[in-house]
């Protein structure tokens, strides 16, 4: 990718060998990488390898990203951020989970992303990021000269079959094309559920399921025929404490939290009148807690969440 510099502008591919510089020998039937400098970043125990790519010269196939990310053999991760320069915002993010798919958004990985550029690059306490998603605006909250937590505007729900996508041509939608509590059919049993994309497509169900039934129908239902892209799914419940929400991710599996996850089961729940309009609503997660606004106008679903750097390194011999 191509960008100018300046301020707010995309950043010059980082040159040398000095603290960020990288060094990558690749060649049709193999690659060697030398002293690949990268950060370990979690949000609520979702975690991230963190490599910066300024150059767009890092590996990104599946070889690559699976041994990084086996928690083995490797670093151990479910998915690789890619810190990329961009023409259209401050910075790019480029994602692939730990199968070695592409994702196309990622709310957790997104604000580990904002916290290493303000650490290390740039100490701006509002950041565009580029991602196939589109263009993601975070606000950064900075404490003793750090940002420990992010707000990300994550843009509109996109709520029409098509847009999710979904293979909706066979069952029962609005008035406006969307598939809000209704069944689809998984191994015979009908279950009831809203469909989102956040960027990324979401199957929501807040079905009364035992945790056994829920590790059973994860993996089945992420890969329903429904879905041509396949779908991250939530399992989302209330108790006396609020919303919770169990999710098994597109490509990686079962994860202690997910981003744009909670942003769809918050979606889902506004949309179905179990949480309110225009206020923070809290859900909890297996490694902790976000909050999510909607808007009555569904102009954008608003997401604050921590992240950590939890330690760096440098990959050799791989």
């Amino acid at each position: 990718m191509q960008g100018g510099s300046g301020r707010g502008g995309a950043r010059k591919p980082h040159q040398g060998g000095g603290e960020f510089g990288r060094h990558f020998e690749t060649s049709k039937d193999s690659f060697e990488v030398d002293a690949v400098k990268f950060w370990k970043y979690h949000g609520l125990g979702n975690d991230f390898i963190l490599l910066e790519d300024w150059d767009d010269s890092s590996p990104k196939d599946e070889k690559f990203v699976t041994r990084l990310c086996d928690r083995h053999f490797g670093i151990g991760a479910d998915g690789i951020l890619y810190l990329q320069q961009s023409d259209k915002a401050d910075c790019r993010m480029q994602i692939m989970n730990s199968d070695g798919s592409e994702a196309e958004m990622c709310g957790n990985g997104i604000r580990c992303l904002a916290k290493h550029y303000f650490d290390y690059k740039e100490k701006k306490e509002r950041i565009t990021v580029e991602t196939l998603a589109g263009i993601m605006t975070l606000d950064l909250k900075i404490e003793s000269g750090e940002a420990n937590e992010v707000t990300v505007n994550m843009g509109p729900p996109r709520l029409k079959c098509k847009e999710i996508p979904m293979d909706c041509r066979d069952l029962p939608t609005d008035e406006k094309g969307r598939f809000i509590e209704s069944n689809i059919l998984v191994d015979g049993r009908a279950i009831k559920g809203t469909a989102v994309s956040m960027g990324n497509p979401h199957f929501i169900t807040f079905e009364p399921f035992k945790d056994e039934e829920i590790d059973k129908l994860g993996p089945r239902m992420e890969r329903h025929g429904l879905f041509p892209r396949r779908t991250n799914v939530e399992f989302a419940s209330f108790d006396d404490d609020g919303l919770k929400a169990r999710v098994f991710e597109r490509g990686v599996g079962w994860t202690l939290a997910c981003g744009t996850g909670a942003c769809a089961t918050v979606v889902a729940a506004v949309l179905t009148g179990r949480l309110p309009y225009d206020i923070e609503n809290r859900i909890r997660l297996t490694g902790g807690e976000l909050w999510v606004r909607l808007p009555k106008d569904l102009s954008a679903a608003y997401m604050r969440g921590p992240a950590y750097r939890v330690f760096k390194g440098e990959i050799e011999d791989w």
